[in-house]
Order: C-alpha cells, then sequence, then structure tokens
C-alpha cells in the first residue's frame, strides 16, 4: 500500500495539462503592432510622493478613467498619449484625508473630478523615451516631461488581447495646479510615477 499513493500522485502528474511557467509580457519591441490602444484602468495609475512637514514622505494615487495610446514601431517618434484620471477616486491610507484633499483646500474634486495629460512629443532612445505633454488640473495646463520605459508586451492570456505597458517618471509643483495648500512647509515638488498599460482594440 505504501506504494499506491506515490504512484498516484505521478500519474496526475503525468495526466495534468501544461501550465505556462513564464510571464506572457516582456519588453520585445517586435511584439508591437501599429494601431490605436486604449487605456486599461484596472492597470493603470499615478502615483504621487511629496515631502511631508521633513517628517515623512505622503503618498497617494490616482486611477484612470480613459484615454489611448496610438503606436507605429516604424514611426515612434509619432506616438501620442492621452490619459484621463480620477481626481475624484483619489486614494490615500486615509478616507478623512481623502476627502480633505478632495476638498476646495486642495483639488475641489466636485468642480474638477478628472486630470488629464496629453503628448506633444516623443524622443525614443531604444526602450525609454522622453515625452513631453500638457498636464492638465484644475482646469491650469502646464507642460511636463516624462521619462518612460517600455515595460512591456504580449497577448494577454485572459482577453486574448496585445497589451502593452510602460513605466514613467516625473516631476511638478503641485502649486502651479492651483493645489499648493500649505507650502513650503508641505513639499511642494512632487514625484510622479506612472504606471500605464494598454490594450489593442
Amino acid at each position: 500500500m505504501r506504494f499506491v499513493l506515490p504512484a498516484a500522485l505521478a500519474l496526475a502528474t503525468v495526466a495534468a495539462p501544461a501550465i505556462a511557467q513564464t510571464q506572457p509580457g516582456a519588453a520585445v519591441a517586435s511584439r508591437v503592432t501599429a494601431g490605436t490602444y486604449a487605456v486599461d484602468p484596472a492597470h493603470t495609475q499615478v502615483t504621487w510622493a511629496l515631502n511631508h512637514m521633513g517628517f515623512t514622505i505622503l503618498e497617494g494615487q490616482f486611477g484612470a478613467s480613459e484615454g489611448s495610446l496610438t503606436l507605429d514601431p516604424a514611426k515612434p517618434q509619432a506616438a501620442k498619449v492621452d490619459v484621463t484620471f480620477k481626481i475624484d477616486e483619489l486614494s490615500v491610507t486615509s478616507a478623512k484625508f481623502a476627502e480633505h484633499l478632495k476638498s476646495k483646500d486642495f483639488f475641489d474634486a466636485a468642480t474638477y473630478p478628472t486630470a488629464r495629460f496629453v503628448s506633444t512629443g516623443v524622443k525614443v532612445m531604444g526602450n525609454k523615451a522622453v515625452i513631453t505633454g500638457n498636464l492638465t488640473i484644475k482646469d491650469q495646463t502646464k507642460p511636463v516631461t516624462l521619462n518612460a520605459t517600455f515595460f512591456g508586451a504580449g497577448t494577454n492570456p485572459m482577453s486574448k488581447k496585445l497589451n502593452i505597458g510602460f513605466r514613467a517618471t516625473g516631476k511638478i509643483k503641485r502649486s502651479d495646479f492651483g493645489v499648493g495648500a500649505y507650502a513650503p512647509v508641505v513639499g511642494d515638488e512632487v514625484d510622479l510615477t506612472i504606471n500605464a498599460a494598454f490594450t489593442a482594440q
């Protein structure tokens, strides 16, 4: 009897269907095809971080609501990106603090529920790019530069569609956008990290 269980397990292992052991996405440019891709709201977010009174780094997030990426691997410099973020659904670790940030003291999210980034130029260097564009928060539009890295592309095994992902970083001054309350006691310079996913249509 002591050989029955090991034998059964071995048989089950042989009979079980093969499961992929690698992730479907990788930073392989040849996987990218020309076209317009829709932003994936569930997997796109901007994380912001600033110095809170010299005591700690304060962070929060905005998710994307809509947007697109138009891309042709043969003409990467002509790429265009347009993404809208949900200010009125910002995420921090305290519900009370979130309400304060959404108040008229800061974002006035009831009046200005979204922010938007629209690219104006792209300079590509291998798997990296410098993206210039206009960021609009509270109807204040300012130029912003993002340093982007091609993170990966591949067929999503769930949707069966081509997915493309990028990671980008940049800096802004919140006071430029009418969100400068308590500066400079609370830091004015904000570090941005954007993780953006797009899906072929």
